[in-house]
């Protein structure tokens, strides 16, 4: 599943556009197309089609691994889960194979949703606030101090790669930059949350920082889901690297199984709890 860097990579292609495609930003949208109904959380595609006509895009955001289009009057929150992505495009282009759901605007392009296994999901709001109040804090922000993390940490008595991927924790953090921060931060991933001192959230606060931070750069990792545009897996400490030596001291890269998630990590820098 696309985490924090892939859906910010994927926030700034809509925002900056490429050599290939323009910025969405300020265009208006004509019409819409939806090709597979369950693509469509709410409201209802009547609903949808009626309101989202003729709106502009006023400000493309994220929350978490969620995409924010904004609109004049609502806001598009899209989820791109498993394979979900988003293609800006000609409009005299043949569609994708995979396509569920097209927005045209009304020049010539159009902005299409690629979802090959159909997880990906689409809500058009009112109030993309009051939507999205259960995530956590954004690891990247100005709110999200050492401080605040031992907090959340000492208020939870978890398994730790079970709480840094719970959005209401903390919003965007995954299986890759959940096991990479955990072997930077030389902590077990099955370490109870409540058992790290200042000094050990400190150094964890700075490790989720530098992987997701390093993986924006790197345009997000290519590995285990259809988005294929990032090469930060070339780059990648433990996360699906089991056998293989570790980077910082050559013991073999172990993996287990952690809230029924696989988990990878170096049982020498990352020494299990007593």
């Amino acid at each position: 599943m696309p985490e924090l860097p892939e859906v910010e990579t994927f926030r700034r292609y809509l925002l900056q556009g490429n050599d290939g495609s323009p910025s969405i930003l300020g265009k208006r949208i004509r019409d819409a197309e939806l090709l597979w109904e369950g693509t469509l959380a709410s409201p209802t595609p009547l609903e949808f089609f009626d309101r989202i006509k003729g709106q502009y895009i006023s400000g493309i955001g994220r929350r978490g691994k969620n995409l924010l289009i904004r609109l004049s009057r609502d806001t598009l929150i899209i989820h791109l889960r498993m394979s979900g992505e988003l293609v800006v495009e000609e409009q005299t282009a043949p569609p994708g194979k995979h396509y569920r759901l097209i927005i045209n605007f009304d020049d010539k392009y159009r902005m299409a949703f690629n979802n090959i296994r159909k997880f990906g999901r689409i809500w058009l709001t009112e109030n993309a606030q009051e939507q999205l109040a259960h995530l956590g804090t954004e690891p990247l922000s100005d709110d999200f101090t050492p401080e605040k993390l031992h907090q959340l940490l000492s208020s939870h008595s978890r398994q730790l790669k079970y709480f840094l991927m719970d959005q209401e924790m903390i919003a965007g953090m995954g299986n890759i930059y959940t096991d990479e921060a955990l072997h930077r931060a030389k902590l077990h991933p099955v370490l109870k949350s409540d058992t790290l001192d200042y000094k050990q959230a400190l150094k964890l606060w700075e490790s989720i920082r530098q992987v997701l931070e390093e993986g924006i750069k790197n345009q997000g990792s290519s590995i285990d889901w259809m988005y294929r545009g990032g090469d930060y897996q070339n780059y990648l400490s433990v996360y699906n690297l089991k056998g293989e030596p570790c980077k910082t001291c050559e013991t073999p890269i172990e993996q287990i199984k952690v809230g029924q998630r696989s988990t990878y990590f170096c049982p020498s820098c990352q020494p299990p709890p007593e």
